[in-house]
This record gives C-alpha cells, sequence and structure tokens, in this order.
C-alpha cells in the first residue's frame, strides 16, 4: 500500500488543520513543530522517539506534543499505519485553554501519551465530522470539541480541573428554550447559546448539563424530533418538509435520527 497524507483547513475555526495518513514505508526523521500536535493511530502501530525515550501508539491510543518538543516517527512493523492529528497553533489553543481552564494565558505543554479506546474513538468520530464538512460551527461538533479539549489539556495536567459551575439560571433557562423554539428550523450554534446567558461556551456547556440533565445537543435533537413527530401526525407535509421544517437539512440524517429514538422510520409514525 502506498504513502498517501491529506491535509484539511476548517474554515470556521482559524488556526486548526487536520491531518489524514497512511505510511508504510515512510519514516519521520528528528523534528519538531511550533503548533500543538494531537496524534490518533487508527490502524497499526507508531513507534515514537523522544527525549531518550521509546513509545508504540497503536489504536486506543493518543498522543500530545507540544511545541518545540523533538520526537521521531517510524512503522512498528511492515503492515504500517494509519494517523490523524489535529495540529492547533498557538492562538488557538490559548483561546481553548481560557475557556475550559479559564486560563489567562497559553498553558504549560508537556509531551504525553494516553491510553483510552474510548476517548480515542470519540476523537476519530470528531475528526470524521470535522474532516467531511470542514466545519466545526455546528451544535455537536463545537460541544464535542470543547468536552474532548478539557479532558486532553486536564489529562496532560496542562491545565487544572475545573469545579462544576453550578447551573442556569430560571431567566437564563427560559432564554434558551424560547429561542430554539423560536429558530427551530435554523442552525443553531453554541455561541448564539451562550450569549443568550452571559457566559462562556464551555461554562455555558456546564451549566446546561448541571440544569438538565442531557447536553444541548442532545435536548435540541429531542425537541426536534418531538417537533417532528406532532407534524406527522396533524399536517399533510411531505416527510422531507417535516425534516427541514425542524433543522433537518439532510433527509436521511432526519431518518436514522427518528427511528434510533422512537423505534421506527418517519414513514411507520
Amino acid at each position: 500500500m502506498s504513502d498517501r497524507v491529506h491535509y484539511r483547513h476548517i474554515a470556521d475555526m482559524p488556526g486548526l488543520v487536520l491531518g489524514a495518513a497512511r505510511f508504510s514505508t515512510f519514516s519521520f526523521d528528528r523534528h519538531f513543530h511550533l503548533d500543538y500536535h494531537i496524534g490518533l493511530v487508527t490502524d497499526g502501530v507508531q513507534r515514537i522517539g523522544f527525549d531518550g525515550k521509546t513509545v508504540l501508539a497503536g489504536p486506543g491510543s493518543i498522543s500530545l506534543m507540544p511545541p518545540g518538543q523533538i520526537h521521531d516517527g517510524v512503522s512498528e512493523g511492515e503492515r504500517g499505519y494509519t494517523l490523524r492529528t489535529f495540529r492547533l497553533s498557538h492562538e488557538l489553543l490559548s483561546q481553548v485553554s481560557q475557556e475550559v481552564g479559564n486560563l489567562p494565558r497559553e498553558p504549560e505543554l508537556v509531551c504525553a501519551f494516553l491510553e483510552d479506546a474510548e476517548l480515542a474513538a470519540q476523537l476519530a468520530r470528531l475528526f470524521d465530522v470535522m474532516q467531511a464538512t470542514g466545519e466545526s460551527a455546528s451544535l455537536a461538533v463545537q460541544s464535542e470539541w470543547l468536552r474532548v479539549l478539557d479532558i486532553l489539556l486536564t489529562r496532560s495536567r496542562a491545565i487544572a480541573p475545573q469545579p462544576t459551575s453550578g447551573a442556569l439560571s430560571p431567566v437564563q433557562w427560559q432564554r434558551v428554550k424560547d429561542y430554539c423554539f423560536a429558530h427551530l428550523s435554523e442552525k443553531i450554534t453554541l455561541d448564539a447559546l451562550a450569549a443568550l446567558c452571559d457566559v462562556g461556551r464551555f461554562q455555558f456547556l456546564r451549566q446546561f448539563k448541571q440544569t438538565v440533565g442531557m447536553t444541548p445537543h442532545a435536548w435540541l435533537l429531542r425537541l426536534r424530533l418531538e417537533h417532528a413527530c406532532a407534524l406527522l401526525a396533524c399536517s399533510a407535509q411531505t416527510i422531507a418538509e417535516v425534516a427541514q421544517g425542524v433543522g433537518f437539512y439532510d433527509q436521511s440524517h432526519f431518518n436514522r435520527a427518528f427511528r434510533r429514538a422512537f423505534g421506527v422510520a418517519p414513514s411507520g409514525y
């Protein structure tokens, strides 16, 4: 199998570059980066050397490589490996660290390797969605991005765990509900919901979960599906019209979400 590499810039998140590669014969000489790297091997094993140590990174492991860290990388064995990377600029990392860690500046970073198959799978799914669309503005992607970065930076001890920040006030919660009901057919972003409550995005995520017991994305998805049920039961709209009317612009996505929630396709409701 020939080596291949593909990079994608995320248009609405300046400073983030995704890399997808398959390596079998290519090897990385000793080198360093000026940005922060999150690496994820999804198939095969990569051997990484740094600071006189050697680490074998395979499926289920996540590597965190800070700027300036000298290291190399080569396939362990002949079958090669598949690598996905998130490259974060200093500016983007500082912004995320300020949101999730309440830091006034870029955190102190060290090289770290995490063995967590579940987190690696979540990171891979996030990568796939962002790579496929080239965007990060959806409520689901924004929420997952901040949640995963919080876990990675906390576990690598770049930031300290933050205490739970309480719940939304009744006024804030009502604003969120009113906005979602009024804009159900439109794209609803994390930025918009956090702005309604006059808090940061990550703080809003934590306070919303504390208040409702669900993530904003999960709650909004259920709200849309419940409205879809009402429209399917008492209107002459087509399934495609119902899907668009409650904020689904991909009918196949609507069909999958509806079946997952109610055990039947929209046509059988």
